[in-house]
């Protein structure tokens, strides 16, 4: 992979976020101004044992739970304690940013934030170095999905080994197509796995929202229960596998892999392609707009992307 290529890459993408917002401001009159980081925060990923065999790892970024380079760290260092953690047999994802489980990335911070993190123990970027960790790691991961899991939140839920969402609140998408990009944390490899191929091109061609329904329709998640009863049946779930032989579990896991995991080259052709894209005029030109319609900022934007992204290349009539 030309990982030497991602600096270039990325900072070439936030200057043309950046220009187009800040001379919007300065049309108008005002100063202007830097936009904010929306992942600044030191605890973002936290970390309940409610019994030394089974976890909890929460996103908690309010207000939309955006992914960041600031994030990583706090990632890995969880992804490493899941790995090494002797007694631990289960791990559940799940969010208290009420509509959020996890989104996209953050698009404000110095893009040389993210590459200069040296790779991962898989010699992959670190995104998606810790995806194929968690999906590999002698522990079962679940993810509770509650709200949006869009780009980096769909990509998470897709490496953990099982996915329950909510009925009414939960909403996966993989939205790069419509800001001009590829997805670079594993979709294309991994979803087909679980839908096939006509369908994982449905959601990755559309960049449309899948409700919790059709999600378990479609083998996106295991099963959508109805929101009052999706904490009660996870947890549940979680302390009966916690119950059982960790020996066992990671036998049948590394087993079951071998059979269904992509091998990392494939992930790596994925980042690879997001590197490639993002790099073309069409991808800096949507994502500057999408700054400027409000994302990162707008809850509207947050809540419906599928619908700004629509609108930024409409077909001639």
């Amino acid at each position: 992979m030309k990982l030497h290529l991602l600096a270039g890459v990325l900072v070439a993408a936030s200057l043309s976020i950046a220009g187009p917002t800040l001379a919007q401001d300065a049309s108008k009159g005002s100063a202007p101004s830097k936009p904010r980081s929306a992942t600044e925060a030191k605890d973002q990923v936290r970390i309940t044992r409610i019994t030394p065999e089974y976890w909890r790892v929460t996103f908690h970024n309010p207000p939309f739970n955006i992914y960041g380079p600031n994030t990583t760290p706090q990632l890995n260092s969880v992804v490493t304690a899941i790995e090494s953690d002797p007694q631990l047999k289960v791990v559940v994802f799940d969010s208290d940013v009420p509509g959020f489980f996890l989104t996209h990335y953050d698009f404000v911070p110095p893009l040389t934030d993210t590459t200069s993190l040296p790779p991962g123990p898989t010699g992959l970027p670190q995104l998606p170095d810790m995806l194929v960790r968690i999906s590999k790691a002698p522990v079962v991961s679940i993810a509770s999905i509650r709200g949006r899991a869009s780009g980096v939140g769909s990509e998470l839920a897709l490496a953990s080994d099982m996915r329950f969402g909510s009925r009414e609140k939960a909403v996966l998408s993989q939205f790069e197509i419509g800001a001009g990009f590829v997805p670079g944390g594993g979709p294309m490899a991994r979803l087909p796995r679980l839908v096939g191929r006509g369908r994982a091109l449905e959601v990755l061609f559309t960049g449309n929202d899948v409700d919790g329904e059709l999600a378990e329709r479609y083998g996106y998640v295991n099963r959508a229960l109805p929101d009052a009863e999706l904490d009660g049946f996870v947890d549940g779930l979680a302390r009966r596998i916690a119950g059982f032989d960790k020996q066992s579990i990671s036998e049948i896991k590394a087993l079951v892999n071998l059979n269904s995991l992509p091998p990392n080259e494939q992930i790596a052709a994925e980042w690879e392609a997001f590197l490639n894209s993002v790099k073309r005029p069409a991808a800096q030109r949507r994502i500057g707009q999408l700054m400027q319609l409000g994302l990162q900022t707008n809850p509207d934007v947050e809540r419906r992307l599928p619908d700004y992204t629509g609108r930024l290349g409409e077909a001639s009539k």
